[in-house]
């Protein structure tokens, strides 16, 4: 209840620019956030493995 109030509150136009955080689309993450893609590291390994995010493939050598 805490962090959905806490992802609510930042979504709200803040009075100043520097107290903007980066958070994840899909679960609210404020850390190993990829601009790139919009999400954090976590939901973007899921989403990559699956094949729902486009021009990523899976590295093997």
């Amino acid at each position: 209840m805490a962090t959905t109030a806490l992802v609510a509150a930042m979504r709200k136009a803040q009075k100043y620019s520097i107290r903007y955080r980066n958070r994840c689309k899909c679960c609210g993450r404020p850390r190993g956030y990829l601009r790139k893609f919009q999400m954090c590291r976590i939901c973007f390994r899921n989403l990559a493995l699956q094949g729902l995010v486009p021009g990523v493939t899976k590295s093997s050598w």
